[in-house]
């Protein structure tokens, strides 16, 4: 029996950047919000003297609790799911921050060619580039519309970087300049502007600066620590909703924010949402808080497994293409790296920062001519010095031994003496890679696990091959004394894969019968209903989301304070 609490006219599922910024913003309007995140509330305190490897990456301390919610996960519809029992392909948070807290801290734009990625592929390379399996769509915004939002976001998070003129256009630089360049990454740049390539130093949330933002949060500069990627920042100096958007909500005094709380289910009608029901994870009991405004802002798995279990929008069916929940799922293709070895000369390996890389803009989106390939986007082609891990990482040649004396003598030689050329590329949706439950497998609470079925696509396999000649070429330039390419792309593993960045499943569009949301992320069969966040992408670009996560909650944020005002409505 639940305890129906009293009604407020906005709560919140989630409390990472997406749920951050709009409990920020409408908070800063004078609106009441309950804040709900199923764990616990973090500091900065909580990560002095937090360099520990084994507690934060291989025990995943920041990170959802799989022996109570996890995946299931089966390459093809024709096979049998099975439970994810432990991380490697994705490192779902759990706490106050959510992933903007374990984050490395790489904030791109996407680019003007993802937001409209139909009109202009069918334009310049006809109907039929990629066939018909491929459910690519426009995203029902522009780049022109969606730029001030992010510039918005980079102001709140104070995002260090350089302008790139083969990407969108920007209405401001970035708000502080890029971080430093190491020895590395200066190899690097030789090598591509031989080349003719154009390098630039990635956009970053470590902070190259000290910075205070329009919201009047100052922040430290990054020490360069190399501690981010699963770990929290004890400076402040990665952007983190913790140290950012959320203490302006606290401020305001319009946030209750409730701490080891998980909903579970949105009550609604079918057309317009009442409110939710949550269950203390700490005591078991389970309320009912009443609504005018139900906000979904959790991890893309969630947000999709939320209205799955709650029979709120279409389910997608993959058989007829009909429905919009669980539709276009899609992940990273990052293989087609080349590893560079050498005999004789140390690089400083294990410091650096989650965002310190170094990238070249000419092999990402439609920058250049797809006419004779077999597939379309892109991939961002770099070399980054995030800090080695001594447990994690140990890269040695092919062929070593992956225990005993020989594994530990080619560990320690090549500890220092390696270099990577990586390729983090584009991923088209597929009508056979999709989200929906598991028709089997539970949580704690009961509820249907989430069921992801999902492979790589003959695109995907297309890119990786065009792309590892290129970081060998690059590589090559460079020089070492011996090189490994991984030149094709072997079949997805869940439990070893390593690329985070899932998107889809609750995808933005024009149209009701192909799209999930509107612009405003706005549900087009329960108006009251937004959904924010990755979950929102009709495709993932080959950048990290974070950044265009971020502006589509500063637009809805606008679209939700406008819906309270106005008592309702479609905003489009």
């Amino acid at each position: 029996m639940s305890t129906k609490l009293p009604k407020v006219p906005a709560v919140i599922v989630g409390m990472g950047w997406a749920g951050g910024i709009i409990a920020s913003e409408l908070t800063k309007a004078g609106i009441k919000v309950v804040g709900i995140e199923r764990g616990k509330e973090r500091t900065t305190n909580d990560y002095l003297m937090g360099h520990d490897e084994l507690r934060f990456q291989h025990r995943t301390e920041l990170m959802q609790d799989l022996s109570k919610e996890t995946i299931t996960h089966r390459n093809h519809p024709n096979m049998r799911a099975l439970p994810m029992r432990s991380y490697g392909t994705f490192i779902v948070g759990d706490g106050v921050g959510g992933a903007g807290s374990h984050w490395n801290g790489q904030t791109y734009r996407f680019l003007p060619y993802d937001f409209e990625i139909k009109s202009l592929t069918e334009e310049k390379y006809g109907a039929n580039k990629l066939g018909s399996e491929y459910t690519l769509q426009d995203w029902g915004i522009t780049y022109d519309e969606i730029e001030p939002y992010y510039d918005t976001f980079e102001k709140m998070a104070g995002i260090s970087g350089e302008t790139v003129e083969m990407y969108g256009h920007r209405s401001n630089p970035y708000p502080t300049g890029p971080m430093v360049k190491t020895p590395t990454f200066e190899l690097f740049e030789e090598a591509t502007k031989k080349l003719g390539y154009h390098p630039y130093m990635l956009p970053s949330a470590n902070l190259s600066e000290n910075y205070t933002n329009p919201d009047g949060i100052s922040r430290s500069a990054c020490q360069y620590c190399a501690f981010c990627e699963n770990f929290g920042c004890e400076y402040g100096a990665k952007a983190d909703p913790v140290v950012t958007v959320i203490p302006v909500a606290k401020e305001t005094g319009n946030l209750d924010l409730r701490t080891h709380s998980n909903v579970t289910r949105i009550l609604n009608d079918g057309t317009k949402a009442t409110g939710v029901v949550y269950v203390n994870t700490i005591t078991g009991e389970e309320f009912e808080q009443p609504a005018d405004v139900v906000i979904v802002t959790s991890y893309v798995f969630n947000n999709v497994r939320l209205l799955l279990n709650s029979n709120l929008g279409t389910p997608y069916n993959p058989e007829t293409g009909e429905g919009s929940i669980g539709k276009n799922y899609c992940y990273q293709v990052s293989a087609g790296a080349t590893t560079l070895f050498y005999e004789d000369k140390e690089f400083n390996n294990y410091a650096g920062a989650g965002a310190l890389g170094i990238e070249i803009p000419d092999f990402a989106g439609d920058n250049f001519d797809h006419s004779d390939v077999n597939f379309i986007h892109g991939s961002g082609i770099r070399m980054t010095q995030y800090g080695n891990r001594p447990i994690a990482i140990n890269q040695v040649p092919s062929g070593t031994s992956s225990w005993g004396s020989e594994f530990k003598k080619q560990s320690i030689k090549y500890a220092n003496s390696t270099l990577q050329v990586k390729s983090q590329g584009a991923s088209m949706p597929h009508k056979d890679n999709y989200l929906d439950l598991d028709p089997e497998y539970k949580d704690a609470y009961g509820m249907p696990l989430l069921r992801m079925t999902y492979d790589y696509t003959e695109q995907d396999k297309e890119l990786v091959k065009y792309m590892s000649k290129v970081t060998r070429k690059i590589a090559e330039e460079i020089g070492a004394d011996h090189y490994e390419t991984t030149e094709e792309q072997a079949a997805f593993n869940v439990n070893v894969d390593t690329n985070t960045h899932n998107t889809g499943g609750v995808i933005m569009g024009v149209d009701p019968k192909t799209s999930a949301v509107n612009s405003y992320l706005q549900m087009w069969e329960a108006e009251n209903v937004f959904v924010i966040g990755a979950s929102a992408f009709p495709h993932n670009s080959s950048f990290n989301p974070t950044g265009t996560i971020g502006a589509l909650s500063y637009r809805a944020s606008e679209g939700i304070i406008k819906y309270l005002k106005d008592g309702g409505g479609s905003l489009v």
